[in-house]
């Protein structure tokens, strides 16, 4: 049995708390969170205990669940890793790059498992595609939100554009050769709405579009390779695949198209999405990484390269908002 301990019991969190309860092989042992409206709310639905203090709860605990502010996510981090606690953090890995490094670099000595939230990379639209071979060269994606005060203390590219960056980088599997970006404060001090394109070495392109002051939502991203289009829609939880037809497509849709170098057969599919809840499915596969003493499946290292590309669109969009002054 895994002994979990929370930090943070503000909105996330107790989304956190909720979906803990149903981790068969792990046990929530307390909580901590400053502010005294959120803990008594925690209190009052979940029983479970307090901690007003930072240490006590690590030392009874054999892992955390940070889901502080990303401003104390370094603090947090840092001391529950020099406890050699194994530490479960929401995205981002950290507030700056430099914070990151010191992570990885401490998890690696500490021998932890560290996972990041990075949560869409167990939307079960996603999931759909495990065993599907992907290789795009073209990506489109549209992230789309409506304006909500709370994460508004980094930039949308932190805050909403990092899911999508995650997720191509380990589709992609390529370094990054070049970032254009653009993005507008709107709402806040930082970029509300951003628009980028991230060329790979291999050749691989990238259009992101990110945006937390939209009328309407979306969550859509968009894969072109080979033969092939494979749509996501990470809000709908749906997933379609187009591409021209192999025999083994036996359950998809056909239809014939001409071309100039004959008749193609071309096979539409659209994979049957289980009911699943994504945040259980990060915190059981945290909980098994550490029983099981396995690699976790959004690792310290993926964070920190989500991370790296996120601050360079950052810088990008800075040096592009100063030469326009």
């Amino acid at each position: 049995m895994l002994k979990i301990g929370i930090f943070g019991a503000g909105h996330l969190g107790k989304f956190h708390i909720a979906n803990w309860k149903k981790v068969a092989s792990a046990e929530i042992v307390g909580f901590y969170d400053p502010s005294d409206d959120a803990a008594e709310a925690v209190t009052a639905t979940y029983h479970l205990k307090r901690f007003d203090d930072l240490d006590a709860l690590m030392d009874a605990c054999d892992a955390v669940d940070i889901i502080a502010p990303t401003t104390r996510h370094f603090e947090l981090c840092e001391k529950a890793i020099r406890k050699s606690k194994h530490v479960f953090v929401e995205k981002p890995l950290a507030d700056t790059m430099e914070q990151a490094h010191q992570l990885v670099k401490l998890a690696k000595e500490a021998n932890v498992k560290v996972q990041v939230g990075h949560v869409e990379r167990f939307n079960p639209a996603y999931l759909a595609l495990k065993g599907y071979d992907l290789n795009p060269m073209f990506i489109e994606v549209h992230r789309l939100a409506q304006f909500n005060p709370r994460g508004t203390e980094v930039s949308v590219i932190l805050d909403l554009m990092i899911h999508d960056i995650d997720i191509i980088l380990s589709i992609v599997k390529s370094d990054v050769k070049n970032i254009s970006a653009s993005g507008v404060a709107v709402m806040t001090d930082t970029p509300d709405i951003a628009n980028v394109r991230i060329e790979f070495n291999n050749g691989a392109v990238a259009n992101l579009t990110s945006s937390r002051i939209s009328m309407k939502k979306m969550r859509k991203m968009r894969l072109f390779q080979k033969d092939a289009y494979i749509g996501i829609d990470f809000l709908e939880k749906k997933t379609e695949i187009i591409k021209l037809k192999e025999d083994k497509d036996i359950d998809a849709f056909t239809f014939d198209i001409d071309t100039q170098s004959g008749k193609k057969v071309i096979a539409i599919a659209n994979p049957q999405i289980p009911e699943a809840n994504a945040i259980l499915l990060e915190l059981e596969a945290f909980t098994q990484s550490v029983l099981q003493n396995k690699a976790t499946a959004v690792s310290e290292v993926d964070g920190l390269m989500a991370m790296e590309v996120a601050h360079l669109i950052l810088q990008k969009i800075q040096s592009a908002n100063f030469l326009a002054k």
